[in-house]
């Protein structure tokens, strides 16, 4: 041996061996360590065991020394040497390279209020980012109504007829050049490049054009317009008239359906975990109402301003540039925090990520969504149920801001109820908002989805009453200081605020539950269906009503009592359809958490085998370990005389 290692080649060691550190391995070795590794492991540089710990154990068989075989020595150190602690490697997470993150597997994370850190880093701002947006759109929607129906020259009338001519249209065209937009803008320019022209919108509009309104409007060819075409066209020429209020009116409503239902939220699913989007979205749809009742109060304040202003100043312009300031500042903090979560939380690859994949929906026809529509009365009586919700609505609401301009003519005296409206609704959806789980657990699905129309049917029969009957009632209401056109105000702003709690709270997770029983593929082909026909119908269907019956009638207060029987028939169908829903959703309801329960039993069947197993195996480890401790001196007696028999036979041997 001498000689191989003395002589050059393969097998030579170097003049200047180099000493390093020895680094254990997992072989047999590792398995039973020497008396030299607790140095090593304590020595070695965290870095250099690739996720593996150490930590010391004693065990629970040693033998003696009286052995002096070298092969077996060689090969067993750890069994033949004496009783001592040594390390034991176990796996844990491996260290990145940069240094950063846990050796050990089951490191706690540091939590605030029992939630992560690095979960609160996401959440708080998308939290402030959603007040911000909902803050903004309160004050953009009460302002809005105040434009376009108090201004001169126009009424609520106009309201049909600029939702379906006008919204409906630069709604497509804006989808359509989103469409293209994120084709070649990257996720943060199309974001900025969304969300800053409405933010210079509304600035310009209320330093800008309403200021110059009079300069802007064509105000004497409307007059002419008027005059050839007859009163029934006042809707219409008033979009004409006002063209600067009703672009705004479009601004205002885009920023509903952009900033918050694609901007938003396409940003929140980017960036959040499933888990993360089933505890805390939900709170995102109270703090929208919490954004409510401080918008509302916000509005209140700025319409008031004009009880200190002098005699002859345009006290609406002065509210309208403070809440249009608030607005842009608000518009300018979301895009901070857009920046801000972009480049400080979501490069940060100590977060998790969202896994998600987007889901593609079935592109339906016209043809082939009424055909799944035919062919189904599940989802035909959830189609009523969409339909009928948003008639009923806007029949009730147009007309009842008309009567609202009515009884407050001036912009800020109509602007302040506005923003009295938006904090009870606030109020009243935040209230419902934690009743409805309440009455859904209690009541059942049933009882739940007829709340809606029954509140509708009950508060919308009080307002048209109103309407059609006031006079006989002036006496009665005279005595509680309210004259028919007020009493019809406040009861249509209470149809309005019930009706808009119910449906938040109610009528949307009904609706959405209804879809769980059904097999995946109606599942997905009924709620495209009912996306392509039924949701623009319910949305544009008592607009067209209401056009119908102004051009018809001449006004809308000749049309009020055929608009209130209409009413009265859809929520009546409403109802019937939200019962049949019924019969037929609580039996697959149940058949569906009978197949859960079983789904979930027998899930647990292999856990249960396992931690069964496991007991086996841990009391058996329990009972050979204190058969070793007991009978330790026997044994080893044992192995001494093995040993030594051993011994004496080779020596006899080699004699």
């Amino acid at each position: 041996m001498e000689r191989v290692i003395s002589t050059g080649g393969l097998l030579s060691l170097p003049p200047k061996p180099q000493v390093r550190p020895y680094l254990p391995l997992h072989t047999l070795r590792s398995r039973f360590p020497s008396a030299a590794a607790p140095a090593l492991c304590a020595r070695a540089p965290a870095s250099a065991l690739h996720g593996l710990s150490c930590r010391e154990r004693t065990p629970s068989i040693a033998r003696p020394t009286a052995s002096r075989d070298p092969e077996t020595s060689l090969l067993y150190p750890g069994i033949w040497g004496k009783q001592r602690k040594v390390p034991i490697f176990r796996a844990g997470a491996a260290i990145p390279a940069d240094g950063t993150g846990s050796a050990e597997l089951g490191e706690k994370k540091p939590k605030l209020l029992g939630v992560e850190i690095t979960t609160l880093k996401k959440i708080v701002p998308l939290g402030i980012m959603f007040f911000c947006i909902l803050f903004n759109y309160t004050i953009l929607r009460d302002t809005k109504d105040v434009l376009v129906v108090t201004a001169k020259g126009s009424s609520a009338e106009i309201i049909p007829f600029l939702k379906t001519w006008v919204n409906l249209p630069m709604a497509v065209g804006f989808m359509l050049l989103y469409t293209k937009l994120s084709n070649v803008l990257s996720k943060e320019a199309l974001f900025y490049t969304v969300i800053l022209p409405f933010i210079a919108f509304f600035w310009a509009f209320a330093f800008v054009l309403y200021p110059l309104r009079d300069a802007i409007h064509p105000i004497a060819l409307s007059d002419k317009l008027l005059a050839a075409l007859g009163p029934s066209f006042l809707g219409p020429v008033a979009i004409l008239r006002i063209w600067s209020f009703c672009l705004f009116y479009v601004m205002a409503e885009l920023w509903g359906s952009v900033v918050i239902s694609v901007l938003f939220w396409g940003f929140a699913n980017q960036i959040t975990t499933v888990e993360e989007a089933k505890e805390f979205y939900p709170l995102f749809g109270l703090g929208a109402n919490i954004a409510l009742i401080f918008s509302g109060r916000t509005v209140k304040y700025f319409s008031n301003l004009r009880k200190n202003l002098g005699p002859g100043v345009d006290g609406w312009a002065i509210s309208l540039k403070g809440m249009m300031s608030i607005v842009v500042l608000l518009g300018l903090v979301i895009c901070a925090i857009y920046w801000g979560v972009n480049a400080f939380v979501v490069n940060d690859p100590s977060l998790p990520r969202s896994d998600r994949k987007k889901k593609e929906k079935p592109k339906l026809g016209m043809n082939e969504s009424l055909k799944v529509l035919l062919s189904s009365r599940y989802v035909r009586d959830l189609a009523t149920l969409v339909v009928a919700y948003g008639i009923s609505i806007n029949l009730v609401e147009v007309t009842w801001k008309s009567k609202l301009k009515a009884q407050f003519p001036s912009p800020n005296e109509y602007s302040s109820f506005m923003g009295d409206f938006s904090t009870a609704t606030g109020i009243a959806t935040f209230t419902m908002m934690l009743l409805g789980r309440l009455i859904l657990r209690k009541f059942g699905w049933g009882v739940a989805a007829m709340i809606t129309p029954t509140v509708l049917l009950l508060t919308g029969v009080g307002f048209f009453s109103l309407l059609l009957f006031g006079e006989p009632l002036a006496p009665l209401l005279g005595s509680l200081g309210m004259t028919p056109l007020l009493a019809a105000v406040y009861v249509g702003a209470l149809q309005n605020i019930f009706s808009k709690s119910a449906k938040y709270s109610l009528f949307d997770p009904c609706k959405e539950m209804a879809y769980i029983p059904l097999d995946e593929e109606m599942k997905v082909k009924g709620k495209a269906a009912i996306d392509v026909v039924c949701n623009p119908l319910g949305k544009s269907g008592g607009a067209l009503i209401q056009q119908f019956m102004i051009l018809t009638f001449g006004s809308l207060a000749n049309s009020t009592p055929y608009l209130g029987g209409i009413l009265l028939v859809i929520v009546l169908a409403w109802l019937g359809a939200a019962r049949s829903l019924d019969s037929q959703f609580s039996p697959l309801a149940k058949k569906e958490l009978e197949k859960e329960k079983m789904r979930k039993e027998k899930a647990k069947e292999p856990l249960i085998a396992k931690e069964v197993k496991l007991r086996e195996n841990d009391s058996l480890h329990e009972s050979i370990a204190s058969k070793d401790s007991t009978n330790g001196s026997p044994l080893k007696e044992k192995l001494a005389s093995e040993s030594e028999s051993s011994s004496e036979t080779s020596t006899g041997r080699s004699q």
